[in-house]
């Protein structure tokens, strides 16, 4: 994966659901979505409260498969036919190269101005009732600086 030096943070992605949707969430740069780094080194598991709700309806686990090929989308299919499951099991990829959909949109750091760093690519999800809303089949994704300013940004495309 890209920017190794890195792995000692935890980026933290939040978007913008507003209905009717005038968020501009799909801008890195208009405020409907953002991405917050967060140094390692502090975080800790917290203890779950004694009573009340404490877990969604809905689990889900994931895991990472390393496919033998440099195209997410090539990459994708593989998976899927060997697993016999639905490509949209598959919730995206780290490092590597963004399959864009629309085309190419690395966003640029605000405070060097350099092109930021490719770090993932996300799928909404395979079930609609909780799955991220990118424009319906859209793919998100997150960049980030290698700076020291450790700033994060996300965008997404459908």
């Amino acid at each position: 994966m890209q920017n190794e030096e890195r792995s000692d943070s935890l980026l933290l992605l939040f978007m913008c659901q507003n209905d009717p949707g005038s968020c501009e969430e799909w801008d890195p740069n208009a405020g409907g979505n953002r991405v917050i780094t967060v140094p390692c080194e502090s975080l800790k598991l917290v203890e779950p409260p004694e009573s009340g709700e404490v877990v969604r309806d809905t689990l889900y686990g994931a895991m990472t498969v390393d496919v033998n090929t440099d195209d997410y989308d090539e990459a994708r299919e593989k998976w899927a036919s060997s697993s016999g499951e639905s490509t949209r099991q598959v919730l995206g990829q780290l490092g590597e190269h963004p399959a864009w959909i629309q085309g190419e949109e690395v966003p640029c750091c605000d405070s060097c101005s350099r092109p930021m760093s490719f770090v993932a690519q996300l799928e909404e999800g395979p079930d609609w009732k909780t799955a991220m809303n990118f424009g319906g089949g859209g793919c998100a994704y997150v960049y980030r600086c290698n700076c020291e300013t450790h700033q994060a940004k996300m965008l997404w495309q459908c």
